[in-house]
């Protein structure tokens, strides 16, 4: 890792530490769910910066994720065991689906074996099959409007459009009290910086290159002697692990998941947080995620009429004017500065700074 790089992520992570002796509760629970999402960017910078794989499905993943911590979370909360929504229904006994998600560990663990059971079983079938491009992310899209169907389809089992609410208890604890909020938030924080920490060593190792070799010429990985599909499964599952974990982290901080959070438009913006701050960048992921979902509650407190519009200009202007994002920006100036002080150094008589910037 440059140098450059440690610094800001040192500052970043301190910044986000002294967060909660500067702001309030309630801005530290959205920065909490910020971060949250800044998870899932970092797995997308992975599977799409690193990889050239576009995915339009994670928010599979996150709702997965998501739905296995809700499970046991709603069983703690529902007196007798048994939820709410399945009383409504008519529902007399705990469903056999539902009954091992009454044991945290179990919970946790399916949190991320489910996203990634999921993602390997869709990446061996179109990745052997080499099904790449644009039609891998309509694949993966296809896969959001299945899962949201039978979410809201199967009321008995998943709350339906509802999904599930009403969380007071979980892990022996208060989830609601401030105390509790500001661990998790913390918690968070730690997971974030284990995950960047993970990425970071990933796209350094041999493996990393090879991630790059496929996504600038995947036959010449071929010819020589590489198999991609395994590093392209490979690569989607850890991903998909990434967003199942931050769906869970959701779940705690939020109490709710619904089928319409796991849905087609919050998976394309979960891409788009990647392409603001830099999708061949594991610390443009974060920040992309981070400064995107801040901007997205500044306009909806600021301008409630015309937000939409506004926040869509964003994009726009991200997309056209810093195609490789806030972290490209930043490199770009970085390396007309490192020039021009190679050059005066050099004792260049005819440099001209004012060229060199434009």
């Amino acid at each position: 890792m440059a140098k450059s790089t440690k610094i800001s992520f040192s500052i970043l992570f301190l910044i986000l530490a002294l967060a909660p002796l500067l702001m309030s509760d309630f801005r530290i629970s959205l920065l909490a769910k910020f971060l949250c999402f800044a998870i899932i960017a970092v797995g997308i910078s992975l599977i799409w910066g690193y990889t050239g794989i576009l995915s339009l499905g994670h928010g599979v993943f996150f709702g997965l994720g998501a739905y296995a911590v809700g499970m046991y979370l709603k069983i703690q909360a529902s007196p007798g065991g048994i939820p709410d929504f399945m009383q409504w229904s008519g529902v007399s006994e705990l469903p056999l689906l539902w009954k091992p998600f009454a044991n945290p560990v179990f919970a946790l663990f399916m949190m991320i074996g489910v996203p990634v059971a999921l993602a390997f079983i869709i990446g061996f079938f179109t990745f052997h099959n080499r099904i790449k491009g644009v039609y891998f992310s309509l694949i993966s899209q296809a896969l959001v409007v299945v899962f949201v169907t039978l979410f809201i389809g199967t009321q008995e089992l998943t709350g339906g459009t509802n999904g599930l609410t009403n969380f007071t208890t979980g892990f022996g604890v208060y989830l609601t009290h401030p105390v509790v909020q500001k661990v998790l938030y913390y918690i968070t924080i730690l997971i974030l910086l284990l995950i960047v920490l993970i990425s970071l060593w990933l796209t350094q190792s041999r493996a990393g290159k090879l991630l790059v070799a496929i996504r600038e010429g995947e036959n010449r990985v071929r010819f020589l002697g590489f198999n991609p599909t395994t590093f392209k499964v490979f690569i989607y599952c850890v991903s998909a692990a990434f967003a199942g974990i931050a769906g869970g982290l959701f779940v705690l901080q939020v109490g709710m998941i619904s089928p319409e959070m796991m849905g087609i438009i919050p998976s394309i913006e979960m891409v788009l947080w990647v392409a603001v701050g830099g999708r061949y960048s594991i610390f443009g992921a974060v920040i992309g995620a981070v400064l995107t979902n801040s901007a997205k509650t500044f306009f909806s407190e600021s301008y409630p009429d015309m937000w939409l519009f506004l926040l869509g200009s964003l994009f726009i202007l991200v997309v056209l004017v810093m195609p490789n994002g806030l972290v490209g920006v930043a490199q770009s100036l970085y390396a007309k500065w490192f020039r021009f002080k190679t050059s005066k150094k050099a004792g260049g008589t005819s440099y001209d700074a004012n060229t060199n910037l434009q």
